[in-house]
């Protein structure tokens, strides 16, 4: 009874932190293939929401800001 369902039981952790990283992977990959990050489009949109019209070096400068964040 002792070292055998030590080890067992071992195994199993290993196999469940095997499996739950590549599910947990494949859900979040899933999620943002489906939501993507922010884009020009996404920013566009926001600075007309406010009213303004966004030149091209303001969604760039905005777009390098959100890529250096990440």
């Amino acid at each position: 009874m002792g070292w055998s369902s030590i080890i067992f039981t071992l195994v199993g952790v290993v196999i469940g932190l095997i499996l739950g990283f590549y599910f947990t992977k494949r859900k979040f990959e899933k999620e943002l293939k489906e939501n993507p990050p922010i884009n020009e489009k996404m920013i566009r949109a926001m600075f007309l929401q406010m009213g303004r019209k966004p030149s091209e070096a303001q969604i760039r400068q905005i777009m390098k800001s959100v890529n250096q964040s990440r």
